[in-house]
């Protein structure tokens, strides 16, 4: 989608801190950290939501979600991790593009806020 701002970022044309990358996902420092390490982990296809999600996806959304561990071990996360996502507006989603937060190196707290 030519104004989403990750697709953006996949196509380069927005610069991003990346920790990881390949032709099916990206996965990228956020600019507003929650965590000594927090990256957001996008299918580089455009999917708006959770809520948009088609049988379609099943391969690239399971693929990211398999990658997930791996990237937390390259970035030394080594005693567990939180992975988020947030779906439409009540569930503060703020980028019209389906992404995980990957957030690790400290104790998480319940509830998350």
């Amino acid at each position: 989608m030519s104004d989403c701002l990750f697709c953006k970022i996949v196509e380069g044309e927005i610069p991003s801190t990346k920790v990881y990358e390949d032709d099916m996902i990206l996965a990228f420092r956020d600019l507003e950290p929650q965590a000594p390490e927090h990256v957001l982990v996008i299918p580089k296809k455009h999917i708006a939501s959770l809520d948009e999600v088609t049988e379609e996806d099943q391969v690239i959304l399971g693929y990211l979600m398999c990658k997930i561990k791996d990237i937390a071990a390259d970035l030394g996360i080594e005693n567990g991790y939180r992975v988020v996502n947030n779906c439409g507006e009540d569930g503060l989603q703020t980028v019209k593009h389906i992404h995980f937060h990957l957030l690790g190196k400290r104790k998480m707290t319940w509830p998350p806020g």
